[in-house]
């Protein structure tokens, strides 16, 4: 049975409503208990539901789930329901809530869970508290919190706030990738390659088969054979060597064999001059990718990574605190980091000890250039007969990344003279212009 995908989400927000308007009947009356029929959900297949169905929530939890979405569905459903019992206008304190900048109806607070969940029962309120403690599975999975509110004030005053994915899930159906921007510094990378384009060093592939062995394995050991309490929940890899070797198409081409999204850290929107800033957009990146089973590729890691210094002035020492504070939350994090240096002297060692995994990316040998060169040559095109792949294989030192360079250069050349054959003077030039840059010459 399907049914109408959003009849059990208009059954939860009536159910709520009479609730509340129970609670407020009653709330003068020393006797709390509001005594109405169960809700009865039926067979549906939409998100919330289902979230329902997988978490097994107490009534309290939801309860505390759809009033955080209320007014995201209705945006006046709280008002309505004041409104009956003051026509007049006037404030309800006990109910807690507050004003938004644009939303012109009422936003619920801790205070407003605390009311209807508890009303006036002091022992049942300080019990409402628990589900918003660290330890709560909202918080665990970053469902919903308490905005933070200012310096004495009652904790629970501040604004219920559902996390902008889980809201978009319960509604919609589906979670959209975030967009790549100041607000999350991170980008969305994919791959149409396969494990057997990447041309790499027998140990350094079963290194690499290793992390994909525990991204597919890791909540077996940690959960069913019990080794949750014993180790830390994320896995830590430190990929170093040369530009061009491989780093970014492996992080991304470990993602597309285990299902899971890759996004590349652009560290450049995260590192700040200003005292803190640098840790608040770690922060809040992490946070973001907390329950998202990504894996986070922080590529030239050596700006946030680095080695700390001897302290010689503030400056000094606070740049040390931020590495330790950035140790910490990539210890913490419970997904799959992966760091990217060209050299690995340049990370700070407390870093280091803390890796599962340190994979050296080396140039290819001869061996492995000729089947970077083999593999990646278009079949549309012809090498002309006096170009010996293996004899350039042998005497240039390239990378995968200048070889496709090189091949790219030679492929449009081949085309811009209206015919589908690479020369040798195509393939000297692309050589040349590739060295030219690592100021190297032919």
């Amino acid at each position: 049975m399907t049914g109408n995908p959003f009849q059990n989400l208009s059954k939860m927000l009536d159910y709520l409503q009479r609730y509340i308007k129970a609670r407020i009947d009653t709330s003068h009356h020393i006797i709390q208990e509001i005594a109405l029929e169960p809700l009865e959900l039926d067979g549906t297949t939409d998100k919330l539901t289902q979230f329902i169905q997988t978490e097994r929530p107490t009534f309290h939890e939801l309860t505390t789930l759809l009033i955080a979405l209320a007014p995201h569905l209705q945006p006046d459903f709280f008002t309505n329901i004041l409104r009956e019992y003051l026509p007049d206008g006037g404030d309800f304190p006990a109910f807690g809530g507050v004003k938004g900048t644009n939303h012109r109806g009422i936003l619920p607070t801790g205070e407003t869970v605390q009311f209807v969940l508890a009303g006036n029962d002091l022992a049942k309120r300080l019990d409402v508290q628990r589900l918003f403690t660290a330890q709560h599975w909202f918080a665990q999975k970053g469902i919903l919190h308490l905005e933070p509110v200012r310096e004495g004030e009652p904790l629970l005053s501040g604004r219920l706030i559902l996390a902008p994915e889980w809201l978009e899930l319960m509604t919609t159906g589906q979670v959209t990738a975030p967009r790549f921007g100041a607000q999350f510094p991170a980008e969305h990378l994919q791959t149409g390659l396969e494990w057997s384009d990447l041309i790499l060093p027998e140990t350094t592939m079963n290194q690499i088969r290793e992390i994909e062995t525990w991204i597919k394995h890791h909540r077996t050991l940690l959960d069913d054979w019990g080794m949750r309490h014993r180790i830390k929940p994320g896995y830590r890899a430190l990929f170093h060597g040369p530009p061009g070797t491989g780093k970014t198409l492996t992080a991304n081409l470990l993602g597309k064999y285990t299902g899971k999204e890759v996004y590349r850290v652009d560290l450049s929107l995260v590192v700040s001059k200003f005292i803190g800033e640098t840790e608040k957009n770690l922060s809040a990146l992490f946070e973001k990718a907390r329950d998202k089973d990504w894996i986070l590729f922080f590529d030239e890691a050596d700006a946030l990574f680095g080695k700390r210094t001897d302290v010689r002035d503030a400056h000094d020492k606070y740049a040390n605190q931020e590495v330790s504070y950035l140790l910490q939350k990539i210890e913490d994090f419970p997904g799959v980091s992966i760091l990217a240096t060209n050299f690995k002297a340049n990370i700070d060692d407390a870093f280091v000890r803390r890796f599962q995994s340190l994979v050296q990316f080396t140039l290819p040998k001869p061996a492995e250039r000729l089947a970077i060169w083999q593999r990646n040559l278009p079949k549309a095109v012809q090498l002309d007969t006096d170009i010996d792949l293996q004899l350039i294989a042998n005497q240039y030192e390239l990378s995968g990344s200048n070889i496709v360079n090189i091949i790219e250069y030679c492929c449009l050349q081949a085309l811009a003279a209206g015919h589908q054959r690479i020369t040798l003077a195509h393939l000297q030039a692309g050589i040349r212009r590739e060295l030219v840059k690592e100021n190297k010459t032919i």
